[in-house]
């Protein structure tokens, strides 16, 4: 069960650790021995899936447990659409076995590299008004708390722990298993096109309520944006031409862009031409693919990223006051921000819990500066009562955090009931948790 190679860093490069062995379990057996013998050692263990946070929550100073091995049984409900897959399941696979049954994810983000623990874990969401993070499509999970305990948990079964540990941060216990509410398989059309800031702000309430799924990134130093919805159709009519999805995903949202980036962060005064180019260079298209196809895409060019959501309506001022940050900056902002869109649901930790929220993604690109704008963008966003997402980079503690989530002293009790000798826990946990 143990490997040799325990260096580890994440997608991004901006996190890095150094494990004392590496664990990786075949069976739910192995996982509660690991967990009872690292508990006996007094030492501490982390899971990592694939690396697409952005923070620390996933690194380990002591041993490290990947997922990838573990075999538990693969089921599929189709009558009921439910599906049951290992937690180390990638999303690509997880949308590739569903696609041969006939059945999809309700919704998903852009990015379906990540598993499906790391994703439900740190409230991995989508957009569109009537759909919440993909926590909300869980419909059982199986948990190894940090006693070694196997339980499973559902809306019918130990369900406050299961209203935790859909947006858990590992903080629980080890997801093994997870089970996932689906649908019958469906065809998105896809209306992407470039427009006016103040005109889809304008349109805001009307854009979100007619489409199934609304979002759109704004290009600093410029008034534009590029408007992105999809919504469900009957037939798959008009496919994207292959040279048309090469030309826009691959040659300019990657291999262009990705030169346009490196030429920013060398002459820093060129970035607002070069954003005033890219709001440009994407023109309008539509096209109809099966659902995973459409929503997730191809992201090569590395990046940081912090992101907030807050009540749907401080957008405009939280845009707002987002834009004069970008103005007054020491240094250039080289990627758009992204705008999408959630529904309530009452998941503990979930950034969507009690509200229907807006998200606001800033990044930057590798090898350029960001704390400055991270930071005045978190004090912005905070201070209208803003959730940062657990996978993305922010700066802040427990203390404010309790602030922010209602049942945020419950999950605080949860945890040192499931995990009384921090076991499972790494410092980023203890800083955003309390020790």
């Amino acid at each position: 069960m143990a490997g040799t190679a325990t260096a580890w860093s994440n997608w991004a490069g901006n996190q890095h650790s150094v494990a004392t062995a590496i664990l990786r379990p075949t069976t739910v057996e192995d996982i509660a021995e690991a967990v009872l013998d690292v508990a006996g050692a007094g030492e501490r263990i982390r899971v990592v899936g694939s690396g697409h946070s952005f923070t620390p929550i996933a690194l380990s100073d002591g041993r490290r447990m990947e997922l990838s091995a573990l075999r538990t049984e693969v089921r599929v409900d189709r009558d009921a659409r439910l599906v049951t897959v290992p937690a180390g399941t990638t999303l690509r696979a997880l949308n590739a076995l569903l696609a041969g049954h006939g059945l999809a994810m309700p919704n998903l983000g852009d990015i379906d590299a990540q598993t499906i623990a790391g994703a439900i874990s740190t409230g991995t969401h989508g957009t569109g008004a009537a759909y919440g993070c993909l926590s909300t499509f869980v419909e059982a999970l199986t948990l190894v708390t940090g006693t070694g305990e196997v339980l499973r948990c559902s809306a019918g079964e130990h369900p406050e722990i299961f209203a935790a540990a859909r947006v858990g941060l590992g903080a629980l216990g080890v997801l093994v298993e997870v089970t996932l509410r689906c649908v019958d398989a469906f065809t998105l059309r896809a209306h992407e096109r470039p427009a006016p800031l103040d005109e889809v702000l304008g349109d805001l309430t009307g854009l979100v309520g007619r489409h199934d799924h609304v979002e759109f990134y704004w290009f600093p130093y410029t008034d534009r944006v590029q408007l992105k919805t999809n919504d469900r159709v009957p037939a798959d009519d008009r496919p994207l031409p292959r040279w048309r999805g090469w030309l826009d995903d691959e040659l300019l949202a990657n291999t262009v862009f990705a030169g346009a980036c490196r030429l920013g962060r060398a002459v820093p005064p060129l970035v607002p031409t070069i954003s005033a180019v890219s709001a440009r260079a994407l023109t309008e298209r539509t096209y109809t693919g099966r659902s995973d196809t459409v929503f997730c895409t191809p992201r090569r060019v590395r990046f940081v990223e912090m992101e907030y959501g807050i009540p749907r309506a401080a957008l405009p001022q939280a845009l707002a006051e987002l834009r004069r940050i970008v103005d007054r900056l020491p240094f250039k902002v080289l990627f758009p921000v992204e705008v999408r869109f959630t529904a309530a649901d009452d998941i503990w930790l979930s950034h969507g819990y009690g509200r229907d929220s807006a998200y606001l993604a800033v990044h930057q690109y590798v090898g350029m500066p960001y704390e400055p704008y991270f930071r005045a963008f978190e004090e912005v966003a905070a201070g209208l009562g803003g959730r940062p997402h657990w996978g993305k980079l922010h700066y802040r503690d427990a203390a404010s955090l309790a602030t922010a989530y209602p049942r945020f002293g419950d999950f605080q009790d949860l945890r040192a009931r499931l995990d009384p000798g921090r076991v499972l826990t790494n410092p980023h946990l203890d800083h955003i948790l309390g020790a």
